[in-house]
């Protein structure tokens, strides 16, 4: 279980997330059996899809990143509810690319250049999409523009991910911390001074701290109070029963080609790689159920 809490200080100035990812990010690794970078860049953008998600605060709430970057990685999908439960894949799991030159994986080499999206279903006729060019691939930096561009908020988000040798997940986690209308620039200049001061995201969870550690740390010269703290999970919604309405909802003529050419057809979920099989009978019986239903109508 991942654990995540979101803060505000008492002045008002300031409103941060940060969260424990590392079992999130463990369980898409194996999910995906993922190469180092890619599991550094599709674990970041988990870590930010599940503090984006929870900064909804609705329960009809839900948030969808993507990066459609043109490096080998493809495009990284992350999907979130409102409480910070999470879900995703890189359309190429296994990526091979040397070392940067800072000496750590190259996860902006492996995404490219191109263009986050944020959707944000909020529970009406339409979601909200934004989007911003890439600015590094290094997803942190992204999402920072993504607020300076499209929401006007200034941010600060640190994403990390560490992989052990073995390709297992080591520790993950990241924060987002923003200001809020009346900031002022003495606010400012504490909350960097504090920021500057600390180590790496991974580091301190390796280390032990928490994510209310890490929040003492990053807003020492505040005082603050937790609004929320969840345990947040990697979560995969796919059953047969939404297959089946995937399947019924591509059209007759095509359900009964399939039905018709007397094969299994085989279903895989992008998010956790189960497959659901549909015998040629099954089809049939979607089929039939789909006429009906469309002369009740």
């Amino acid at each position: 279980m991942g654990n995540l809490i979101r803060c505000i200080t008492s002045d008002g100035a300031v409103m941060a997330v940060c969260t424990d990812t590392t079992d999130i990010v463990a369980k898409a690794e194996q999910f995906h059996n993922t190469s180092a970078v890619v599991t550094a860049a599709l674990g970041r953008l988990l870590t930010a899809a599940s503090m984006m998600g929870n900064m909804l605060k609705n329960e009809k709430c839900s948030l969808t990143l993507r990066v459609s970057g043109d490096g080998p990685a493809g495009n990284i999908v992350a999907v979130s509810d409102y409480i910070g439960n999470v879900r995703g894949y890189a359309q190429n799991s296994v990526v091979e690319m040397p070392l940067n030159n800072k000496g750590k994986l190259d996860v902006g080499g492996a995404v490219g250049n191109g263009v986050l999206y944020v959707i944000k279903d909020l529970g009406m006729k339409e979601p909200y999409v934004g989007q911003v060019p890439l600015v590094t691939g290094e997803i942190a930096e992204d999402i920072t523009s993504y607020y300076a561009v499209s929401e006007q908020t200034p941010t600060v988000c640190a994403l990390g991910v560490l992989v052990n040798p073995d390709l297992t997940v080591k520790a993950a986690g990241g924060f987002i911390i923003q200001m809020l209308p009346g900031y002022t620039d003495s606010e400012i200049d504490r909350l960097e001074s504090a920021i500057n001061e600390l180590e790496p995201v991974t580091k301190m969870l390796a280390d032990g701290k928490t994510p209310k550690d890490i929040m003492d740390l990053a807003l020492k010269n505040f005082e603050y109070e937790v609004l929320y703290e969840e345990k947040t999970e990697y979560k995969c919604k796919c059953s047969r029963e939404r297959t089946e309405r995937a399947l019924y909802s591509i059209g007759n003529d095509d359900l009964k080609e399939m039905a018709e050419a007397k094969e299994d057809i085989e279903i895989k979920c992008h998010f956790c790689n189960k497959v659901y099989t549909f015998t040629p009978e099954n089809l049939t019986k979607i089929l039939e159920g789909k006429i009906k239903i469309s002369v009740d109508k």
